[in-house]
């Protein structure tokens, strides 16, 4: 595709704040588009990761922005969540003075069969075709209609290439025909199942196998063990193979530019941008030139060469391991000490042991919003008068799905879940109170109040929470759950 210099790219992706593997593959993906210099910014944004839907826009400072859905089908998630997260009115929304371009998601471009029939032929080479069914497995639900469309489609088009499959077959794990179901539903004395999803995540990795029966029950992370399958499994007098995940081809970067060359075509391409200001890149400028060091836990030295980060309990004269490019930033705050995975950037669970080396400004900027998602946007919009920032009922009010429930929390109930989730286990302040004019009485003020310094005046630079994260809403559904479920027990055990 012709390069858009001015113009920048957002992949949106589902993530995960329990399993390390959900964005992996749209980080890949964005790593590889970055590389080629297309696009001014390349960034990514996920459901239930950092940096989340709300934020995203505020990391970037191009004039015309893409957002790619890196999902499956036009469902839920990309005809509802995205566009609400994302505030958007149509395919082309003028926001903050840019054009934001919704383009339509992976996994309905026709490339994807030619990713999904290499894939078929990776897990299952030299196996004749005549003599193999091919499944084509999604998780299946009833929150959109279309959201087996494309998995449909796929399977439609593949039985009319007439390839010489046994058959083709679509399951799911939720809605028939179910995938637990693939002795009965398949007739060739090989299966290959091909998960139409986006990551090997939870479902792919550790659901679908259980219900293959391929394992008892699910297993660790696919980041925490050595293969992802030992190919063929013999199961009920057949050989079954099982790939992993069609989002996690390489080849997917391509698919996600094709989106943006789509949409273009289709809705006329974006006029050639003039450079705009660059309002994060200019506000980080000033900060350092005032003498600014830290952020978070993270203190940065200003090098003839660019720029030196470590965590500021060691020193840059330490035993430490060196990394270089703004992208290893982002491995370096994906786990803790421990091993665990860090859905939350701000928790004061920063590895020790590292140094960063980054060449130039651009690349000190992205590598802080890997290591604390957001944090120069959310505090330019607050400084330039921008920032919107909603109650947390507010914010439990646009849920919707399964996440609709959380408006039934309790004031006491949150309030707790704000102590325990964003009190010390997290370095940002928080902005938003419960309802407007109601200050979280869990909290001391010093957590809940705007810095009253401008980080130009140096030092250590503020971390922000402008919007609740989805791991306190993730957190609201359990407590009302848990609730819901005490009172059903108790009135069940009510004479």
């Amino acid at each position: 595709m012709l390069p858009k210099p001015h113009s920048a790219l957002v992949i949106v992706g589902h993530g995960s704040t329990m399993n390390p593997d959900s964005s992996i593959p749209t980080h890949a993906h964005a790593d590889t588009i970055r590389r080629q210099g297309l696009f001014a910014e390349v960034a990514c944004a996920f459901w239930k990761e950092e940096p989340g839907m709300r934020e995203v826009l505020r990391t970037v400072d191009s004039p015309e922005v893409y957002v790619v859905p890196n999902f499956i089908s036009e469902g839920y998630f990309t005809q509802d969540v995205i566009p609400r997260e994302l505030q958007l009115n149509g395919v082309i929304t003028e926001l903050d003075g840019r054009r934001v371009h919704y383009c339509a998601p992976v996994g309905i471009h026709p490339h994807m069969t030619k990713l999904l029939l290499k894939r078929a032929a990776e897990v299952a080479p030299g196996v004749p075709r005549e003599q193999s069914s091919l499944i084509i497995v999604g998780h299946g639900t009833g929150l959109n209609e279309n959201s087996t469309r494309a998995i449909k489609d796929q399977v439609a088009l593949i039985r009319s290439m007439d390839l010489g499959f046994a058959e083709v077959l679509d399951a799911y794990m939720e809605e028939p025909p179910l995938i637990a179901d693939w002795a009965t539903l398949t007739t060739a004395p090989n299966v290959i199942v091909v998960p139409f999803f986006i990551a090997d995540g939870l479902h792919s990795y550790q659901d679908i196998p259980v219900l293959l029966g391929i394992e008892k029950e699910p297993t660790a992370a696919a980041s925490k063990v050595d293969v992802f399958r030992r190919n063929p499994y013999h199961l009920q007098g057949r050989q079954l193979f099982f790939s992993s995940s069609i989002g996690t081809e390489s080849l997917l970067a391509e698919v996600i530019l094709d989106q943006v060359e789509a949409f273009d075509a289709l809705h006329q391409p974006a006029p050639a941008a003039t450079p705009g200001d660059t309002p994060l890149l200019t506000a980080l400028a000033d900060w350092l030139k005032s003498g600014g060091t830290h952020i978070g836990e993270v203190v940065i030295h200003s090098q003839p060469t660019g720029f030196l980060l470590h965590h500021h309990l060691d020193s840059a004269t330490d035993n430490l391991t060196s990394h270089h490019g703004a992208e290893a930033a982002r491995e370096i705050a994906r786990h803790d000490a421990a091993g665990e995975f860090r859905p939350v950037k701000t928790a004061p669970s920063l590895i020790r042991g590292w140094q960063l080396h980054l060449a130039d400004l651009p690349a000190l900027a992205l590598a802080l919003d890997f290591l604390y998602p957001a944090a120069l946007g959310n505090w330019q919009r607050l400084t330039a008068g921008r920032a919107e920032i909603p109650t947390l009922r507010e914010t439990l009010g646009r849920q919707t799905g399964i996440y609709r429930v959380t408006q039934l929390i309790r004031d006491e109930e949150a309030a707790t879940l704000v102590a325990d989730t964003c009190g010390a286990g997290c370095l940002r302040r928080v902005l938003w109170p419960l309802e407007s004019g109601k200050p979280w009485p869990t909290l001391p003020d010093e957590k809940q109040a705007p810095p009253a310094h401008s980080p130009a005046a140096g030092g250590e630079f503020p971390l922000l929470c402008i919007n609740p994260c989805q791991v306190l809403v993730g957190g609201a559904r359990s407590v009302v759950k848990r609730r819901m479920k005490s009172e059903q027990e108790a009135a069940a055990a009510t004479p």
